[in-house]
């Protein structure tokens, strides 16, 4: 009995595999509110994806099936975001934006979105570390307290 049980198991395994790898091409994208930007060098649009049997597809996928749809030159350049799944799934619906080389898209995107692309560094000591050293400031008296400043965050 167990034998029989763990070959289903096994067998389950591999059949979910399959079926996620059916389920990466198993979604249509479509682009509605489609605007030439020049000023700004790019193109902006309404994503609608249909995705049945899938929970969401990740935005990787979606530049690149944006990327041979629209001959992008670089993934880069390809910025989604707002992404909404609707109620009951199946229908995602999300804003991108493509621009014309990666110079215009730095010079005009917000730093957040930048950041999430991996182009911006995060600057400064966290938001916790600030206040560990604020904390350790308020129970050092003196010299101590100039200390405790300049060890940052740690103790």
């Amino acid at each position: 009995f167990g034998s029989r049980h763990q070959a289903g198991a096994r067998k389950t395994c591999v059949e979910r595999r399959s079926q996620e790898a059916r389920a990466m091409s198993e979604f249509t994208i479509r682009t509605r509110k489609f605007k030439s930007n020049p000023l700004l060098g790019r193109k902006q649009f309404v994503l609608d994806i249909i995705h049945p049997n899938m929970a969401n597809v990740s935005k990787k996928d979606l530049a690149e099936k944006l990327r041979s749809m629209y001959k992008v030159h670089d993934v880069q350049c390809i910025q989604l975001f707002g992404f909404k799944t609707a109620f009951g799934g199946g229908r995602s619906t999300g804003f991108g934006l493509i621009y014309e080389n990666v110079d215009k898209m730095k010079k005009f995107e917000p730093k957040y979105r930048l950041a999430r692309a991996g182009f911006e560094q995060k600057k400064g000591a966290g938001r916790r570390g600030k206040k560990d050293t604020k904390n350790r400031c308020k129970k050092a008296r003196g010299k101590e307290k100039t200390k405790a400043k300049s060890s940052g965050g740690k103790k």
